[in-house]
């Protein structure tokens, strides 16, 4: 797989971010928030330190098993046609390809209709699934705003409409969001548990994040309440880069950073794409010795810490969101709710070069999740 940063950055905006975010961005300032003295660190042993630890040892596992286990119990019709508006990078076209071979055990076709990530495109692409009237549509990283239209049209011809990745709310003509804001929390969680636990509860953290992209916050807040709490008086500084920086100057702002901040131990990315390329500048500026861990891995940060270059990577689960995502079908197709689907909560795991299961960018946290869900569609 390429590792070129334009690949990697075009692979991973929208694994998490709303789409209209890149269309209506203008250059952010950056920013920080005064550094707590890192003398005041948690002692080695304390309660928090014991905490984060217990923490990372659970999201280091790799999930062996899906958390929906209610099967279908009913006979899935075949037939059925559905919709998948692509939003116009590499992630959007996996997550549609994996639908697509989800549905096709259950003898649906899948029509993918290609966008270009602008409004036009995107409402475009929604009228088209209006004059199908497939039985379904399925799209990742729209919020509605952009689609309201559309929306409204589906929802009175009851067609259903689920999303992921999105910073939004279930309901309105919604029936299924996973991934939203609600659900991205963890990440900032699972991150703390790495940094605390790699440090000893002794850390000096820079948070670099992309405040532009709203998904991301809950994340951030995560990360830093629990930080604050399993290390007491360990120094955290927030650095806000604006999108103008990403596959740019990125690299130079954290070299420019680390250079006037020597203290520093950790530095957390909210999103791997900004890690893109700063490996390198750091060793060139001589800049070594700092732990790296960054929310939502891709194959690029993957490649990373296999060669050592990076300390850790939140893993995304594609692969069972579509695969969630046609279960939920499935069951509104049988005329069940799809509550069950909803509530499910989706694997993670944070990654480091002891349990990465692949450089692979798009492998899937739960290894047998085929096999688990088409038993939930009695195919096995």
């Amino acid at each position: 797989m390429s590792s070129r940063p334009g690949r990697a950055v075009r692979r991973a905006l929208t694994a998490i971010v709303p789409v209209t975010a890149l269309l209506t961005l203008t250059a952010c300032g950056s920013g920080t928030t005064p550094a707590a003295d890192s003398s005041q660190a948690a002692a080695p042993g304390s309660p928090g330190l014991t905490a984060a630890r217990a923490a990372l040892k659970t999201y280091a596992q790799r999930p062996a098993a899906i958390s929906v286990t209610q099967p279908v119990g009913k006979k899935i019709p075949k037939g059925k046609q559905i919709d998948f508006i692509l939003c116009g990078v590499q992630s959007c076209k996996d997550l549609a390809d994996f639908f697509t071979g989800a549905a096709g055990q259950l003898g649906w076709k899948v029509k993918q209709i290609a966008t270009q990530g602008t409004p036009e495109s995107v409402q475009a692409a929604y009228e088209q699934a209006v004059r199908d009237k497939p039985d379904a549509v399925v799209a990742s990283g729209f919020p509605r705003a952009v689609y309201a239209k559309q929306l409204a049209q589906l929802t009175a011809a009851g067609i259903p409409v689920i999303q992921s990745n999105a910073d939004d709310v279930v309901g309105d003509g919604i029936s299924l969001l996973k991934n939203g804001p609600k659900d991205v929390g963890v990440q900032g969680r699972m991150l703390a548990s790495w940094v605390v636990s790699n440090s000893g509860a002794q850390a000096n953290t820079v948070y670099f994040d992309l405040p532009a992209y709203t998904i991301l916050k809950p994340v951030k807040d995560s990360f830093a309440a629990n930080y604050k709490e399993w290390c007491a008086g360990c120094a955290l500084d927030n650095v806000d880069v604006p999108i103008t920086a990403v596959g740019k100057d990125m690299p130079d702002r954290v070299v420019s950073y680390l250079r006037s901040h020597p203290k520093v131990t950790h530095v957390v990315f909210s999103l791997g794409l900004l890690n893109v390329g700063v490996p390198s500048a750091l060793k060139t500026a001589g800049l070594t010795g700092r732990h790296i861990v960054v929310n939502v891995g891709d194959a690029q940060n993957y490649q990373y810490i296999q060669s050592g270059l990076t300390d850790g990577a939140m893993a995304l689960n594609s692969h069972e969101t579509a695969w969630l995502q046609v279960d939920a079908l499935a069951r509104h197709f049988t005329g069940q709710s799809m509550a069950v689907d909803q509530k499910a909560a989706l694997p993670n795991m944070l990654v480091t070069k002891d349990n990465l299961p692949s450089v692979d960018g798009d492998f899937p946290i739960v290894e047998s999740y085929q096999k688990q869900f088409k038993a939930l569609w009695g195919l096995s």
